[in-house]
Order: C-alpha cells, then sequence, then structure tokens
C-alpha cells in the first residue's frame, strides 16, 4: 500500500451486515457474478470483524484496523496509524500520522469522500456525523438509507455523479457504506410481505440485488486510472441462530466476516 497510495484512486466499500456464510453460500453457487469476476479465485476470504455493530467497526477500520484474517497473526496490515510497538506494521503499511485513514489520505493529496447507508452515516445528529465528518465530502439522502428499496442503485448514482465532477487528476478515496443487507430487507425477496420480515433468505436476495449493481460503482471508480478496491462486512448479523437477532453481540455469524481487495483496471477488467 505505500506504493500504491499516490498512484491510484481508492475505493472502499461495506456491505453492511453481510454474513459471511451468505456470500460465501452465493459466490459458490453463481448467484453474484458481478462480484464473484473480481474476488481473488472467485471467492471470499473468511476474516474476523474488528466491531460486533457499525459505529465500532468502522471507527476501528477507518483507523486502519480491517477485518483479520482467521489463521495466527500477526498480519500484516495495508493501513496503520503511526504508533510506537505496532505488531501489524509492515514495510510496505502505508502509515498515516493523522488518527484517522480519510484524513490520513487527504494529508497526501486525496480528496475523500464518503456516501453513507446506514443511520450512522445519516448526518442527522451529533452521532450520525461522525463517520461522515472524517471525510472532506460527504453524502446522505433517504434513498441511501435502509428503508429504501432501490438504495443501493442510489448510492451509486451520486458515486458516478462525484466522480464525474472531480478534476481528472485528482486522486480520489471513495467509501461507500452499502445499507442494502440492513435489515429490513425482505422487500428484496419477490413477493414477501412486511408481516413475514427478514430472514437468512432476504439477506441473501439482497446481496443479489447489491450484485446486479455493483458494475456500475467499480467502472466508475476505475474510469480515471487504475482503482485499488477493498470489499468487505463490517460485522454479520443473526437470523435466529441459537436464539439471536441482529447484532452487537459475540456470535459467530457476528463476528465472522467476507473480505476481498483487488485492483480494477480501467476498462473494467479486475487483476
Amino acid at each position: 500500500m505505500s506504493e500504491i497510495v499516490g498512484s491510484h484512486d481508492l475505493l472502499f466499500v461495506t456491505l453492511d451486515t453481510l454474513r459471511h456464510d451468505v456470500a460465501r453460500e452465493l459466490a459458490a453457487t453463481g448467484r453474484i457474478p458481478h462480484l464473484a469476476r473480481h474476488l481473488p479465485g472467485g471467492r471470499w476470504e473468511e476474516r474476523h470483524a474488528p466491531g460486533s455493530f457499525t459505529y465500532a467497526s468502522h471507527q476501528a477500520m477507518f483507523a486502519g484496523f480491517l477485518p483479520t484474517p482467521v489463521g495466527p497473526g500477526p498480519h500484516p496490515r495495508l493501513f496503520a496509524a503511526r504508533f510506537a510497538g505496532s505488531e501489524s506494521t509492515a514495510p510496505g503499511t502505508f502509515v498515516f500520522d493523522t488518527p484517522d485513514l480519510p484524513s490520513g489520505l487527504a494529508a497526501v493529496g486525496y480528496h475523500t469522500v464518503c456516501i453513507g447507508g446506514v443511520g450512522f452515516f445519516n448526518k442527522q445528529g451529533a452521532l450520525g456525523s461522525v463517520l461522515p465528518g472524517l471525510f472532506r465530502e460527504s453524502h446522505w439522502e433517504p434513498e441511501f438509507g435502509v428503508a429504501s428499496p432501490t438504495s443501493f442503485e442510489a448510492q451509486v448514482a451520486r458515486a458516478e455523479q462525484v466522480i464525474a465532477g472531480l478534476d481528472p487528476e485528482q486522486r480520489l478515496f471513495l467509501f461507500v457504506n452499502v445499507s442494502a443487507l440492513h435489515q429490513p430487507n425482505w422487500f428484496h425477496t419477490p413477493g414477501a410481505t412486511r408481516e413475514a420480515g427478514d430472514s437468512r433468505a432476504t439477506h441473501a436476495a439482497a446481496l443479489e440485488y447489491v450484485d446486479a449493481h455493483i458494475g456500475r460503482l467499480f467502472a466508475a471508480a476505475s474510469s480515471r486510472r487504475r482503482c485499488f478496491a477493498i470489499v468487505c462486512s463490517d460485522h454479520g448479523t443473526a437470523y435466529g441462530d441459537d436464539g439471536h437477532t441482529g447484532h452487537r453481540i459475540g456470535h459467530e455469524c457476528v463476528w465472522t466476516v467476507p473480505y476481498a481487495h483487488f485492483f480494477l483496471e480501467p476498462g473494467g477488467t479486475t487483476s
């Protein structure tokens, strides 16, 4: 990353609440072809989330603590704030001297943009302003939120608009928090009803919905130059697992998340 930062645009996508088991299953059965074609070997990497809910996890990730590989570490990190004694800062790590990654990238010339999704990015109160406040430019509309059946399409359209308006020479760090997988997600399954509610199956249908539109986001992010992309979940969520529903709990389905990073080449190829 110490060589990539400065020469590439950067895209960071969090698929909010996406479970690893659902992501793995859909990739293996061909139900998310647009994402799968970019995943190394067509597979998600299994990792552990740095937090069990959106706010905690994103605060950690924006400090450089991306989801951790499940095998024994220490695991070299892509990004790290400079501090003595870090065992996961390696020679290739991009080290920044600010408290968070967005400001660290801004300090080396990046325009930082947040396109929010769930409530912690809605800027409707003090708490919902903390995370988007780390970026030089931030966007949130009700159409981007969890209650919108077309949230991701609206987010992608805003990303396209933002990128089209940038100086071609300006390096970009674009962050998108995808809300579509978060409850409520029942409306992504044809014939489903509000009364029936959300389930593991509607969660999977929401990922299929995201997959249908994510190619546009990847194309926009790589439209100006080569782009380094990170796509992962911030945490999973329970749908009756061992009697649990939701997240902010220490359950395997919450802590285990899918992760991938890859290059997006101009013209739509991947490496």
